[in-house]
């Protein structure tokens, strides 16, 4: 039987108890023992330190996590996998094998690493990649080798869903709508196990019982929702318990989409919310007083779900806020914690500007997290963000009470006497009576590490809530002890991610950058200009802290080798920053008052490691040029998209290409597409690879 919901955090006296062996390849010399402690202190929220090496996650647990009260972390993939040139944070959703020498590790400092958390009073949940393993060959993190995608350590061609269960001529995902495929098909080529087998279900659940015997407390099941409800029900019934004694707790990720329902889960465990990170976004990028009616919104119940403001999917494809949001993230997570609903969870991660870039590594193999390094955004150490949890944790079950909304930027709201909380999205200060609920007195606010007090006089306070922030109490003495004047090593409040994209292509030694007349752009010094990565080749990207409600003027210019510049002929651009992120999608030499904007979205299914790309009869189009054509998103898959910007009321000419890992180019079939842009913007294509 798996727990639905996650025991309270362990006592900050840990006990040990015997570790089992390992049952799969790769086991290594262990201690006798491995630490484990009482679950029924409280403490439910989750640090998800995503892709944090095992080191970086063991002295988190020590001397953050523990302190703070968080009850458990949630951390990547441990299994080996696939290692690929880029090294990208996607690798590890490729296993190569069920060994535990991984990218962040070895198995032995992963074993550490739980000890290390269970004596901080911490349980450790691992994300079980277990619907499939690798589509690309070649060699991983330990050394295996893989030739044939069919033939891995533990599995072979029979124990994979083929032909006669997956109605598809290329056994890949074609109709997300069709449960058939989307269970029995392989999710962009990747190798699609057969969990309706016995033979692997006990496979897979001697890997997961591996890691419980080590101390593991539990799972985040990736891509749970193309494996059936009934076959993940039978691997669970294979778990032993925890080291603890107790089963282990099981958050299944089911996507959104037409089919399977998260509800179709909820006897398996608990689902990822996806639901309620979007209605915190459309609150925090919009209205906060419409999270009035957040229970009744269309949220998973909240029994049966885990919540979170962002994950790494999301984060990347613009579905969910990010760090880049700035102040604004950070309220949405500080509200989260304030909530009374699920269990939430608090993401930390690294800072990127390209979709599939890689964590800090070397040579593969990441490296210790440094929250003050700009590379790093470490949000669990967040000062208010350690007040909050602290807040969560001794407001326990209380229920919701006396929430007030003073304006659609400002609410508040009590928890039956044991806290109160308000917030402020607003873009300056606010000053507002509030009913708390609380007892007469003077409390200290959390969100500040106690620094400031708010007086509560006949169970009502004036409260002075600063722009972009909140006020939270619950006793008298709280007092920073952790993460104390931490911004959790992200931008500061006064700045916001912009993010510039350029189309502009170049010949060999000659790069992009940005200048502008803010201090931030160089002040228009070429010599101070932010280069831009090519990563994306043609569209130049790059990502930079600018001052949050601020106007500026930018242009875009290339440097070749011996460093001469050229300016793009257009008149200078403006931009104006508000409290979120912003993109500025330019096409090099097209003026904005030229331009316009048009949406390609092609249904095209691949191989792994092939990409679909646009190319037509305009510059911005690449000029028929396949080394200039525009690489779009497959992160809606099997729907490929890219934003272009276009001169405005012009006729084109296009098509699609497919490029593969070696850069082979392949043509649909048939005539050339044709548009025709108007004078507006928000234009938008929706084609069939043919």
């Amino acid at each position: 039987m798996i727990g639905h919901r996650p025991p309270g955090v362990f006592r900050r006296t840990a006990t040990a108890a015997a570790a089992g062996a390992l049952a799969l390849a790769g086991a290594v010399a262990l201690p006798a023992t491995t630490a484990h402690a009482d679950t029924t202190a409280k403490g439910d929220v989750i640090a998800n330190l995503w892709e944090w090496n095992w080191d970086s996650i063991a002295s988190e647990c020590t001397n953050v996590l523990g302190p703070a009260g968080y009850g458990a972390v949630q951390v990547a993939p441990p299994a080996e996998s696939l290692k690929q040139s880029s090294y990208y944070w996607w690798d590890v959703y490729q296993p190569y094998s069920y060994d535990l020498n991984s990218r962040f590790g070895t198995a032995a400092k992963f074993a550490s690493m739980i000890t290390a958390c269970h004596n901080a009073g911490v349980k450790v949940y691992t994300d079980a990649v277990i619907n499939h393993t690798a589509a690309q060959t070649g060699t991983g993190y330990n050394g295996t080798t893989i030739t044939n995608k069919y033939d891995t350590p533990e599995w072979d061609r029979s124990d994979y869903h083929d032909s006669s269960s997956c109605p598809t001529s290329d056994l890949t995902i074609q109709d997300y709508s069709n449960l058939t495929q989307v269970q029995n098909c392989e999710l962009l080529g990747l190798p699609d196990l057969k969990t309706g087998s016995d033979t692997v279900r006990a496979g897979i659940a001697d890997f997961l019982n591996s890691q419980l015997a080590l101390g593991v407390d539990g799972f985040r099941v990736d891509a749970a929702k193309h494996i059936p409800e009934t076959d993940l029900a039978a691997i669970e019934s294979k778990l032993t318990n925890t080291t603890s004694g107790t089963a282990p707790y099981v958050f299944q990720e089911i996507y959104p989409g037409s089919t399977p329902q998260p509800s179709d889960y909820y006897s398996s465990g608990d689902v990822l919310d996806f639901t309620y990170a979007s209605k915190m976004k459309s609150a925090f990028q919009g209205n906060v007083s419409d999270l009035g009616s957040l229970s009744s919104s269309g949220i998973l119940p909240a029994a049966n779900s885990v919540s979170f403001v962002t994950n790494h999917d999301t984060e990347r494809n613009g579905l969910h806020m990010s760090y880049k949001d700035g102040d604004t993230y950070k309220l949405a997570n500080l509200f989260q914690l304030a909530y009374k609903w699920s269990t939430p969870t608090v993401y930390a991660s690294w800072e990127w500007t390209q979709s599939d870039q890689a964590p800090p590594n070397s040579a593969g193999f990441v490296t210790d997290t440094d929250c003050d390094s700009g590379s790093w955004y470490c949000l669990d150490r967040d000062t208010a963000v350690v007040g909050m949890v602290a807040w969560h944790n001794a407001v326990d079950t209380a229920a919701v009470s006396d929430w007030q909304t003073k304006s659609s930027s400002v609410i508040g709201f009590g928890r039956s006497g044991a806290g109160f909380f308000a917030l402020n999205n607003g873009s300056s200060s606010a000053t507002y009576t509030f009913t708390t609920g609380m007892a007469d007195g003077t409390y200290s606010n959390v969100i500040d590490g106690g620094t400031t007090k708010v007086t509560v006089s006949g169970g009502s306070a004036s409260i002075t809530i600063p722009a972009k922030s909140a006020v939270a109490f619950y006793n008298s003495s709280y007092t920073c002890t952790v993460g104390c004047g931490d911004t959790g090593g992200g931008s500061s409040g006064s700045t916001v991610s912009a993010t510039f994209n350029e189309y502009a292509s170049t010949t060999s030694g000659t790069n992009v950058y940005v200048v502008g007349s803010i201090s931030a752009l160089g002040s228009w010094d070429t010599s101070k200009a932010i280069q831009l990565s090519s990563t994306g080749y043609p569209i130049w990207s790059g990502e930079v802290s600018v001052p949050i409600n601020t106007s500026f003027t930018y242009k875009y210019v290339k440097k070749d080798s011996s460093g001469n510049v050229t300016w793009e002929s257009n008149a200078n651009r403006s931009a104006t920053t508000t409290t979120s992120a912003i993109s500025l999608n330019n096409s090099w030499n097209v003026a904005d008052a030229d331009a316009t904007d048009v949406t390609f979205n092609e249904y095209a299914t691949t191989d792994w490691g092939t990409n679909v790309y646009v190319v037509g009869s305009v510059a911005s189009l690449g000029s028929w040029n396949t080394s200039d054509a525009i690489p779009l998103s497959s992160e809606s898959y099997p729907t490929w998209s890219k934003l272009v910007i276009v001169p405005k009321s012009t006729a084109f000419t296009y098509k699609y290409v497919k490029k593969d890992s070696s850069g082979n180019v392949t043509w649909e079939s048939g005539t050339n597409r044709s548009y025709t842009t108007g004078s507006s913007s928000g234009y938008s294509t929706s084609d069939t690879w043919k």
